[in-house]
C-alpha cells in the first residue's frame, strides 16, 4: 500500500459516494487508475465495505445507547451473536476483553423499547449482567486517515 492508496482510503472514508473521477482529481490520477486501485483495495480487504451512514433518529429510533453484556457461563459468543440477530435494535456488537464480554450499540424507538431490549438480553439471549448507558451526543471526528 503506497501513499496514493492511503489518500484514496481517506477520500472514501470521508465520502464513499465520490465518483472515481472526483477521487482521481483529489489524488491526481485518472478515473480508471482509481477504479483499479479501489477494486484491489476491496479485494485485499483494506476496504471492508462502502455503505450509507443512516441516522437512527430519522428512521424512528432516536434513543441510542451502549450496553455492556457479561454472558452467562456456558453461553458461547456464537450463540449470543445468533440471538442478537432477533433484535433489530442492535446496531453493532463488539466482543471485548475485560469485565464485560460485549459492548452493544442499540438504537431504540423510546425508553420503553430500550428496557425491552435489555430485558430480552437477560431473559432470552444469554446475558448474565448488563450495564447500559444512554448516548446523549456523539462527536464525529474527521474521517480515518492513513
Amino acid at each position: 500500500m503506497d501513499r496514493i492508496d492511503r489518500e484514496i482510503l481517506s477520500v472514501l472514508a470521508a465520502d464513499g459516494r465520490r465518483s472515481y473521477r472526483e477521487i482521481g482529481e483529489a489524488v491526481h490520477l485518472s478515473a480508471n487508475a482509481v477504479a483499479e486501485r479501489v477494486r484491489r483495495l476491496l479485494k485485499e480487504g483494506a476496504v471492508r465495505a462502502i455503505r450509507a451512514d443512516i441516522d437512527p433518529a430519522v428512521v424512528g429510533r432516536p434513543v441510542e445507547a451502549q450496553i455492556d453484556v457479561k454472558l452467562r457461563p456456558g453461553i458461547s459468543a456464537e450463540d449470543f451473536e445468533r440471538a442478537l440477530l432477533l433484535l433489530p435494535q442492535v446496531v453493532s456488537a463488539t466482543l471485548m476483553t475485560g469485565t464485560y464480554d460485549y459492548v452493544l450499540r442499540v438504537a431504540c424507538t423510546d425508553r420503553a423499547d430500550l428496557v425491552h431490549v435489555t430485558e430480552t438480553l437477560r431473559s432470552r439471549s444469554g446475558a448474565l449482567e448488563t450495564y447500559g448507558r444512554v448516548i446523549l451526543r456523539e462527536v464525529r471526528l474527521p474521517p480515518w486517515r492513513c
